[in-house]
C-alpha cells in the first residue's frame, strides 16, 4: 500500500498561519496603544490629583491652627481624601515603583512646585501620597484611588467574540485563498483517472489563478484530443492488422502439406495475434465500471482457461463468499497475464508451474497473494518488471512475450484503485500480491 503523507493540507497550513498573524497583530496592537496611552494618563492623573492639592492648599494657608483641624476633618468626611499633617518623624517610600508611577510623580511635582514629595506609602500606609506646603507647615494628601496606566479588563464573552471573529475571519480567507487550488487539484485528478472534460473557470477575477486555468483547460482539451485519436488509431490497427492474419492462417492451412511447418506457421500466426491484443490491451482508454465481484468465481473461470496440466497447475484457498470492487473485464485481464507469466516462467525445467492462491481479508482490503516455484528474478530488477518491453533476463524472454504482461496487471489495479507488489519468495519463486477494495 503506498504510504500516507502525514501533515497539514494547505487550507489548514493557511489558517493557522493567519490566525496567529491576527492573534499577534491583535496583542501587538494592544500592547502598542497601552504604551501610548501611558503618558497621557499620567498627566490626567496628576493633573486630577494636583487640583485636589491646590484646593486643599488654598483652604488650609490663610486660616488659624484650629481652623485648619476642622477643615481637614470637613475633607475627609464630604470628600474621597484624606489630609494629614506632616510631621518630621514620618517615613515615606518615594512612588517610583512603575515607569508610569514615576510619570505621575513628576508630573505632579512640575504641577505644584520643587518641595513636593509624592509617596506610595507613609507610615506604613499605601496609596498615592502628595506632601505639599500650605504657609509654612507641611501636609499629607492621600488619593483613595491609585491611578494605572493599565487599561479595563475586558469582559470573558467580549474575549470569546474576539477569539470567534479571529478564527472565523481566517477560515473565511483560507477558504478563498485555497478555493481555486483545490478546484485544480479535484480537475487534476479527474485527468488523472481519464476523464478529461474537466474545465475551470476562466473568468475568475484573480489574473493568476486565471491564467492557470486557461492553461489547464487547454491541456485538457489537448488529451481528449489525443485520447480519441488513439482510440482510433487502435481500432484501426486491430481491423488492418488482424484481418491479413487470418488471411495468412487459412492461406497456411490450405497451402502447406508439411504438419509440422504448418502448426509453426500456425503459432507464429498466433504469436503475431496475441502480440497486437497485448498492445491493444496496454493502450486501452482508462474508462472501468467497478463492479461487485465474487473473487472465488472469477478465479475459478481463469484458471479453467488455462487447461493443460502440463503446463501449469493452480491450488487455490479463496473464501467462497469473499467479494471485492472491481472491473470484471480488468479483473479478468490481471489474472490472465499473472497465470500466463507464471506458465511461462513459474517453473523449473521440465516441470509444470505450480501456482499457489490465497485470499485474505485485512481490514478494508483483500489480499490475493499468488506464488509460483519459479526461479525468481534478481533483486536488484524487481521494480523494473512493471515496466512496457521490460524483461528480467534472457532466461525470461520467449519469442511469443511482448513485454508487456506485468505493466497491463499494474496499469489495470491502478484504473480500479488496487494496489500491486512484486517480491521474491525466499526458498525460490516469485510473489505476486494485489490489494483490492473490500466489498461488503
Amino acid at each position: 500500500m503506498p504510504r500516507r503523507v502525514l501533515g497539514l493540507n494547505l487550507f489548514w497550513r493557511t489558517f493557522a498561519w493567519l490566525a496567529l498573524l491576527l492573534a499577534g497583530a491583535g496583542l501587538t496592537w494592544q500592547a502598542a496603544f497601552r504604551a501610548l496611552e501611558a503618558e497621557p494618563r499620567a498627566l490626567q492623573a496628576a493633573q486630577q490629583l494636583g487640583d485636589l492639592v491646590l484646593l486643599s492648599r488654598a483652604a488650609l494657608s490663610d486660616v488659624e491652627p484650629i481652623q485648619r483641624l476642622v477643615i481637614i476633618k470637613s475633607i475627609e468626611r464630604d470628600a474621597t481624601i484624606k489630609v494629614q499633617v506632616a510631621e518630621l518623624r514620618d517615613e515615606w517610600k518615594a512612588y517610583e515603583h512603575t515607569p508610569f508611577a514615576r510619570q505621575v510623580a513628576q508630573a505632579l511635582i512640575q504641577r505644584l512646585g520643587p518641595d513636593t514629595f509624592v509617596a506610595e506609602s507613609v507610615n506604613g500606609q499605601s496609596g498615592l501620597w502628595v506632601r505639599f506646603m500650605a504657609g509654612r507647615d507641611a501636609f499629607w494628601l492621600r488619593a483613595s484611588h491609585e491611578p494605572s496606566a493599565s487599561l479595563p479588563t475586558p469582559r470573558a464573552w467580549w474575549l470569546l467574540i474576539v477569539v470567534a471573529a479571529t478564527l472565523l475571519g481566517s477560515a473565511i480567507i483560507a477558504g478563498l485563498i485555497n478555493r481555486p487550488l483545490r478546484a485544480l487539484s479535484v480537475a487534476a485528478g479527474r485527468i488523472r483517472e481519464g476523464e478529461y472534460d474537466s474545465r475551470l473557470d476562466e473568468h475568475t477575477l484573480t489574473s493568476e489563478i486565471r491564467e492557470v486555468n486557461r492553461g489547464f483547460n487547454r491541456m485538457a482539451r489537448v488529451l481528449a484530443k489525443l485520447d480519441q485519436d488513439r482510440s482510433v488509431m487502435l481500432a484501426g490497427i486491430s481491423h488492418d492488422l488482424r484481418t491479413p492474419l487470418a488471411r495468412l492462417r487459412l492461406e497456411v492451412e490450405m497451402s502447406v502439406h508439411d504438419p509440422a511447418a504448418q502448426l509453426a506457421m500456425a503459432q507464429d500466426i498466433d504469436q503475431l495475434d496475441a502480440v497486437i491484443g497485448k498492445f491493444m490491451d496496454y493502450a486501452r482508454p482508462g474508462e472501468v465500471s467497478q463492479q461487485i465481484l465474487l473473487l472465488a468465481d472469477v478465479l475459478e473461470r481463469e484458471t479453467q482457461s488455462f487447461r493443460d496440466p502440463n503446463q501449469i497447475r493452480f491450488r487455490l484457498r479463496v473464501p467462497p463468499n469473499l467479494r471485492v470492487k472491481g472491473d470484471r473485464t480488468e479483473v479478468s485481464r490481471v489474472f490472465q497475464n499473472l497465470f500466463e507469466n507464471a506458465r511461462r516462467y513459474g517453473h523449473q525445467p521440465d516441470q509444470a508451474a505450480l501456482v499457489d492462491i490465497l485470499a485474505q481479508i485485512q481490514g478494508n482490503e483483500v489480499l490475493v497473494t499468488l506464488r509460483d516455484h519459479g526461479p525468481g528474478v534478481p533483486q536488484t530488477v524487481l521494480s523494473e518488471l512493471t515496466k512496457p518491453f521490460y524483461r528480467a533476463n534472457s532466461a525470461r524472454t520467449a519469442a511469443s512475450g511482448s513485454g508487456l504482461g506485468l505493466a497491463i496487471v499494474e496499469k489495470s489495479l491502478s484504473r480500479m484503485g488496487a494496489h500491486l507488489e512484486i517480491v521474491n519468495a525466499e526458498d525460490g519463486g516469485l510473489i505476486t500480491r494485489i490489494r483490492f477494495q473490500r466489498a461488503d
